[in-house]
C-alpha cells in the first residue's frame, strides 16, 4: 500500500454518452473505496473513455496495467484498438499487460463475438501485438471447460448476469433456467500476458 501507486481508471462520469450501466458500476467503485479509506486512500481514480479521456496514467509511468472482461464492451463501440495504444502509451518499456476476457471458440467471427460478449484469443492477442506488445504467456486459471460459449443470450445468459432467466415470468421455470445456468458457472476465460518492449 505504501510501495508504488494504484490507478483505477474507469468509466467517466462526466461523458454524454455514459450507459446507465457504466453509471452504476463507477458509483459502486467509488462508493466502496469511499467507505474504505484504511485500504483505498491512496487509490487515484482516472477515467477513461474513448476518444475524450486516454490518459488514464501520466504516459509510460505505469509497471503493470491489468483489465478484466473489457475487450468485448471495446469491439461493441469498435474502440478496442484505441484502448490498445492507452495501455501501451501508459506502460514503462518492460511494462507487463494483464488480460482477462470471456473465451470464445477459435474461429469465431467478429459480428459474433460482438453479439455474445466471447472473444477468440487469437482475435484478443493479435490486438495486443499489432499495438506493439509481445505476447508472453497464457495461463488456464480462469478457465471453465463446463462453459460451450454457445448460449442464448451470450455469456450474459450465465452467472452473474443471469440475463435470460430474469426475463422468464413463470417462477418455476425462472428457477430451473438460474440452475441450469448456475451449474454451468461462470463464463470460460482467457488470462494473457503481455510485454511492451
Amino acid at each position: 500500500r505504501s510501495q508504488g501507486q494504484l490507478f483505477a481508471a474507469g468509466f467517466a462520469l462526466t461523458a454524454d454518452d455514459l450507459p446507465s450501466y457504466g453509471q452504476r458500476v463507477q458509483m459502486m467503485l467509488l462508493d466502496k473505496m469511499e467507505a474504505r479509506p484504511d485500504v483505498y486512500d491512496h487509490v487515484v481514480v482516472t477515467e477513461l473513455s474513448v476518444p475524450q479521456r486516454v490518459t488514464p496514467a501520466p504516459p509510460e509511468s505505469m509497471d503493470m496495467v491489468v483489465t478484466f472482461r473489457n475487450v468485448h464492451s471495446w469491439m461493441r463501440q469498435d474502440e478496442e484498438a484505441q484502448m490498445a495504444q492507452v495501455f501501451f502509451r501508459a506502460l514503462k518499456p518492460g511494462g507487463i499487460l494483464g488480460v482477462t476476457e470471456h473465451r470464445a471458440k477459435p474461429g469465431t467471427p467478429r459480428e459474433q463475438m460482438v453479439k455474445s460478449g466471447y472473444v477468440t484469443e487469437q482475435y484478443t492477442i493479435d490486438l495486443f501485438e499489432k499495438a506493439g506488445f509481445v505476447f508472453e504467456a497464457k495461463s488456464e486459471v480462469n478457465a471453465n471447460p463446463d462453459d460451450t460459449a454457445d448460449h442464448p443470450m451470450g455469456v450474459w445468459s450465465l452467472p452473474p448476469s443471469l440475463r435470460g432467466c430474469k426475463k422468464i415470468e413463470a417462477e418455476q421455470a425462472r428457477r430451473e433456467c438460474e440452475q441450469k445456468y448456475r451449474a454451468i458457472g461462470e463464463s470460460d476465460r482467457m488470462t494473457l500476458r503481455f510485454k511492451k518492449p
